[in-house]
């Protein structure tokens, strides 16, 4: 059975808390596991949720802030120390490739995994499986930053009563998805499409046409909203979004479950997040996320 979950390691930005770690994010893909900007202490919250580095097949780096990035070296050497049985592709700014180089051989350590680097220097698609496609978006943030969005082939769905009104029944149901036709029966006569599923990762950015791309349609989003909309000409001046500006390209964007994260320890009250992306005018599924929580991509429509 498939699972499609996303597992939150750390949700804090900058500095960690005592009751948030620096940034870390799972995304369980049917077999694959996608690790999203392991900050510091990534590979310890692995441990905690539950999480093996056999679970590892790409790690998505947005940009080579310390919050987002310096899990890297552990991590990389645990699945090494592991001897991770399939490839493992990294993809992240190809503009920091000198960070990541230093990260990957922060200490020495034996090397037995195929590690494949990936680095991104455009927008696009990063990788086409028969799961689903990778792509990456441009953000705007002091450094050099990629939004990265996972996009499922769409398919079709049967429909029993066209089906029916054709006498279509039995192993011919099979036969005509499998081939796209029953003698003058053609697949589109009897089912519709199914959109597959999407979900984005967008964390540190100013509002930005890259932000906006990634998060149309997606069943799952998950984004920073580092302050609360009173301090946003700080967000703006440091390359953040607020709360209430994260829910409203969630509201534009027909998001269907926003997660907001990456919250700034300045803020005593994560609630506020809530009220602040409600009176934004989302309406959809909201989860203020915290340490070491499970959120299941929505069911299909």
């Amino acid at each position: 059975m498939s699972v499609r979950e996303l597992v939150v390691l750390g949700t804090a930005s900058q500095v960690p808390t005592r009751h948030r770690n620096h940034n870390g994010y799972l995304l369980r893909w049917d077999g694959e596991g996608l690790l999203f900007d392991p900050g510091e202490g990534t590979q310890r919250q692995m441990l905690r949720a539950g999480v093996a580095a056999h679970d590892l097949h790409r790690i998505c780096v947005t940009h080579f802030h310390g919050d987002h990035s310096l899990g890297l070296a552990g991590v990389i050497q645990r699945i090494n120390l592991d001897r991770v049985p399939h490839e493992v592709t990294a993809h992240y700014p190809r503009s920091g490739q000198r960070f990541f180089d230093r990260l990957r051989y922060a200490t020495a350590y034996r090397e037995t995994v195929a590690l494949t680097e990936s680095p991104v220097d455009t927008d696009g698609v990063l990788a086409a499986t028969a799961s689903y496609t990778l792509e990456a978006r441009r953000l705007s943030h002091p450094v050099e930053s990629f939004g990265y969005r996972l996009v499922e082939p769409d398919g079709r769905r049967i429909l029993p009563e066209r089906l029916a009104a054709h006498g279509i029944k039995g192993p011919d149901v099979g036969r005509i998805q499998r081939e796209g036709a029953l003698g003058a029966v053609r697949l589109d006569d009897v089912s519709e499409v199914r959109r597959g599923q999407r979900f984005a990762f967008v964390m540190d950015t100013r509002l930005c046409e890259g932000v906006d791309a990634l998060a149309e349609g997606c069943d799952l989003l998950v984004i920073e909203s580092t302050f609360l909309d009173e301090d946003r000409r700080l967000a703006s001046d440091h390359g953040h979004l607020t709360a209430g500006q994260a829910a409203r390209v969630a509201r534009d964007a027909g998001v269907r479950h926003l997660v907001l994260t990456h919250f700034s320890q300045r803020y005593s009250d994560p609630d506020e997040f809530e009220r602040q992306a409600r009176a934004a005018g989302f309406e959809g599924e909201l989860t203020v996320a915290h340490d070491l929580m499970r959120v299941p991509v929505p069911k299909r429509s």
